[in-house]
């Protein structure tokens, strides 16, 4: 697939069309078009069309139909793994074909999401979002979210004799490949705490073992994903690599988050655990007009993936699915008409009771949620700990 990409400048109101992409079946009628040699279009009407051309021409606009693409990230990340599990779950043959898209990064995703061709819905970070006010103020009123995703918790990985964040300053740290949501939201969380360090940006695989070596001073490594992450789960770490705790800051972006023995046993002692914080994800689609082509594609997708969100939550999908909670708010953003819609329909009490486990308690805010005062953040983290422990 070709991606062309339209400038910034363009209009918020694009075509529908997506930047007035030409469909299959167009493709295939323009061959049929007469033009003069100066390339003005003939008086004359186009060749009949075959009927052996009609019916491909039928079949590439029945497979054109209903198809959504979806801006998701790189493979290595949680995002393209979302994306995928939303495809299986809400396919519909020709009524809804979903279509995850690789991606350069979480950043580039909300531009794919304002200018590219042929995406509608995007996996975005909400730091990213809080980035693109500056380049697009009145952002808001051109995207909408469907709902609010898996937090990215914060890993600060280290070396021995590396005891606090401080002890990081002039130090080499890196933030894995450009284009991932570490390279993206890791600076920005090093800028806001005034870490400054030597930022590297080289695969995490050949960091941890430049660490493991004692190569090229590297001392830590930053990691922004869905934990539990495979290489500290299951690789092997001896004398004293560990994780540093990151404070929660209430007027950040970002959410309060724990690392726990039993997220990583190799690494964290029995019973303590590691506090840290989480980049909030959201699947975002662009504001079609209402009653519009795409629009309805975007509507339909949220009513798919809403009514089968129990199936998501169980076997064979990302354990994260079961920390959704679809009433979850994104502030600063309108959510999804379609969206807003369902949840009018099905009852807010009966999609957190649903989408939680039903703790039982109606005080505890639900997974995914936002609580509302730093003493319901702590409550709301020990509330994940005990849903957790408990296996549901």
């Amino acid at each position: 697939m070709i991606a062309v990409f339209v400038s910034v400048s363009q209009s918020p109101a694009r075509a529908e069309t997506n930047g007035d992409q030409t469909t299959g079946s167009q493709a295939i009628g323009a061959e049929t078009a007469d033009t003069h040699a100066n390339g003005a279009p003939s008086a004359r009407p186009p060749a009949p069309v075959s009927p052996r051309r009609a019916a491909e021409m039928r079949a590439v606009e029945k497979l054109n139909a209903w198809t959504v693409g979806v801006a998701a990230g790189q493979l290595e990340g949680a995002p393209i793994r979302f994306a995928s599990d939303i495809a299986r779950v809400v396919d519909d043959g020709d009524n809804l074909h979903v279509l995850p898209i690789v991606t350069r990064g979480p950043a580039e995703n909300l531009e794919d999401l304002l200018y590219l061709r042929g995406v509608d819905v995007a996996i975005i970070n909400s730091d990213a979002l809080e980035q693109f006010k500056s380049v697009v103020p009145d952002i808001q009123k051109r995207i909408t979210y469907i709902l609010s995703l898996f937090p990215s918790e914060l890993h600060v990985f280290v070396r021995p004799g590396i005891r606090s964040l401080d002890d990081l300053k002039g130090k080499k740290v890196n933030f894995n490949t450009q284009g991932t949501a570490a390279a993206y939201s890791g600076p920005l969380i090093f800028d806001h705490l005034g870490l400054d360090v030597q930022k590297t940006f080289i695969p995490h695989q050949v960091a941890l073992e430049q660490m493991k070596a004692g190569q090229n001073d590297m001392e830590a490594v930053v990691f922004i994903t869905s934990k539990p992450v495979d290489a500290f789960l299951h690789g092997k770490w001896e004398g004293g690599y560990h994780f540093l705790p990151v404070p929660f800051d209430p007027a950040s972006l970002y959410l309060p988050a724990t690392l726990t023995s039993g997220d990583y046993p190799q690494l964290i002692p029995q019973g303590e655990d590691v506090q840290t914080i989480a980049v909030p994800t959201i699947l975002a689609a662009f504001n079609w007009p209402k009653g519009s082509d795409r629009n309805k594609r975007v509507a339909r997708l949220a009513e798919y993936l809403f009514s089968r969100l129990d199936t998501l939550q169980g076997p064979g999908f990302h354990p994260k699915w079961k920390d959704v909670v679809l009433n979850a708010r994104v502030p600063g953003l309108d959510r999804l008409p379609a969206a807003q819609d369902w949840l009018d329909r099905n009852g807010a009490s009966r999609v957190v009771a649903a989408s939680s486990g039903d703790s039982g308690d109606p005080g505890l805010p639900g997974p995914g949620a936002v609580p509302a005062s730093l003493e319901k953040q702590k409550l709301y983290q020990e509330f994940l700990e005990w849903k957790r422990t408990h296996g549901k």
